[in-house]
């Protein structure tokens, strides 16, 4: 206890709450309520929601969130607070954390006090411990798109549900381009050379905007100047052999189904690995690189059309691709752009530029698309394919082991969520022994599944396929959480449309974003 109170001094809350405490200010002056704890009495269902939602959300950014302890003795009470939050559904959530919300909002509130209320609203929601857990227990709820089962998966069904699995897209995030582009060599420097060079001689190709570009924007002219543009890029950077040229080439058909779609799906313009790429070309989603939506109109920049569009793409994108981790991806409305990277946790956005304003920008982004790697498009690179071989690596027993994947058994058909994905593999040189990749993405709120079929085979429980090998993914030696490692610890607070939504966080515990993707092995056995 002693420890525990030497780190709530040394890590005082301070400001940390007032965030919250203007919240309440401002809904209650909207309410005509006086700003008094009492208040909470008066307002409204969904006002509550949101307050406990900022005072968990403030509650979880605190340094000593991460260093007190946990009630349940594992890890620290960080985990605590994301388990009540998966509880915002149950009907007793606010009688537990309404005292803590009167107590936040008292002048000068002791610091001891309030972490004592916290420990008394988390004990409440922390179930007791079970010996294992089903994989529905494993899953906290989430209704998304791979919930669609032999259907023909009609636009006007799937969008209703995207729009509730994507939630909120946050856009407008400054430093998007430096953590999705910025490691991309020589990038920076090769862009502004270009641009200088589309700024000379007697006909530029930019002066006050880019030359050819249709004032009107329509969607045939625009993919005309696109495709062209994208051929002087591409010789600009083959002739300077600033990068080792890769092959891809911009996709132009909006009028023609890309193939691999359950239901049929159109992608206005892309970007595929094929030098030779033509309007009459055939691909399937599992080639497309990077999908883009292209809308003549400039207000069409919005959830309700052009993101809602483009993640309908990157959802057949990361469907069709099963060693995909997220999909970066392109809006143009008019001449203004946005680039975009779906994951597991959902859409986010750069900042809106006029691609005739910011020249060297669009030069940037599109020249990015062009020399990234496959890392940074999105791919797994621990799933390595040599010889047309594809296989991963695991450290068992103190000994490397090579897995060769056979085929895909399952894909989850889904932008956000554990997104599970099974393959057919055996270990190197015993093709008679077969094994089973399971890899999904965990949150960390709940127990590893891999101890938990370790500790079922263990017990030699039957009809349950045979533990081999479990192991938390690392890409760049880090775990592979999506906050850090895919995001690179952008702040989604600070999006231009961020506010909270409290029915988010029991969905995926998206507060603290922190979740990872688990290989587990099982030896398929024919016994029991």
């Amino acid at each position: 206890m002693a420890d525990q109170a030497q780190i709530i001094k040394d890590n005082p809350i301070g400001k940390g709450l007032d965030a919250f405490r203007a919240l309440f200010y401002s809904i209650c002056e909207g309410a005509s309520l006086s700003c008094t704890p009492d208040a909470l009495e008066q307002l409204e269902q969904q006002d509550l929601q949101v307050l406990a939602f900022s005072l968990l959300s403030a509650l979880q950014m605190l340094p000593a969130t991460r260093l007190l302890p946990s009630k349940t003795g594992r890890g620290p009470l960080l985990s605590d607070l994301l388990r009540l939050h998966s509880t915002a559904a149950s009907t007793d959530y606010f009688d537990r954390v309404k005292p803590l919300l009167k107590l936040a909002l008292t002048d000068e509130p002791i610091d001891t006090l309030i972490w004592d209320q916290v420990y008394n609203a988390v004990t409440e929601s922390t179930p007791p411990p079970r010996p294992i857990a089903s994989s529905i227990q494993q899953t906290p709820w989430l209704r998304n798109t791979s919930s669609f089962v032999n259907s023909s998966e009609h636009r006007k069904y799937v969008d209703n549900v995207l729009k509730e699995e994507l939630g909120s897209v946050y856009v407008g995030l400054r430093n998007f381009h430096d953590t999705y582009f910025g490691d991309v060599a020589g990038l920076r420097i090769a862009s502004e050379a270009f641009f200088q060079q589309c700024q000379e001689g007697s006909n530029p190709l930019f002066e006050d905007g880019w030359r050819g570009w249709p004032k009107d924007a329509n969607q045939d002219d625009v993919l005309s100047w696109f495709v062209d543009f994208n051929k002087e890029l591409a010789a600009f950077a083959e002739g300077k052999k600033l990068f080792p040229t890769r092959q891809r080439r911009p996709l132009a058909k909006p009028n023609k189904p890309i193939d691999g779609s359950v239901g049929q799906r159109k992608m206005d313009v892309g970007f595929v690995n094929d030098p030779g790429a033509r309007k009459d070309s055939r691909y399937h989603w599992s080639q497309i690189l990077i999908p883009g939506e292209l809308k003549s109109n400039r207000s069409a920049d919005k959830a309700s059309e052009a993101w809602l569009d483009l993640g309908r793409y990157a959802r057949e994108v990361i469907a069709a691709q099963d060693t995909r981790r997220f999909v970066l991806g392109f809006t143009l409305c008019g001449s203004l752009m946005r680039v975009w990277a779906f994951d597991r946790l959902g859409g986010i956005a750069s900042e809106q530029f006029d691609i005739n304003e910011d020249g060297v920008q669009f030069v940037f982004t599109i020249l990015g698309f062009l020399w990234m790697n496959e890392e940074k498009l999105g791919f797994d690179p621990t799933i390595i394919t040599a010889n047309q071989t594809r296989f991963i690596e695991i450290n068992r027993n103190g000994s490397t082991e090579r897995i060769i994947i056979d085929k895909v058994m399952q894909r989850a058909r889904c932008i956000a969520g554990r997104a599970t994905t099974c393959w057919k593999a055996h270990l190197e040189g015993c093709p008679e022994v077969p094994l089973v990749i399971k890899d999904s993405w965990q949150y960390p709120e709940r127990d590893e599944e891999g101890e938990l079929l370790r500790e079922v085979t263990a017990k030699d429980v039957v009809n349950v396929a045979r533990y081999y090998h479990h192991e938390t993914v690392q890409v760049r030696g880090m775990d592979d959480d999506i906050r850090n490692n895919i995001r690179g610890g952008l702040d989604m607070t600070r999006a231009v449309n961020y506010r909270p939504e409290p029915s988010r966080l029991m969905l995926r515990g998206k507060a603290a974003a922190v979740a990872w993707p688990q290989t587990i092995l099982f030896h398929v056995s024919n016994e029991g």
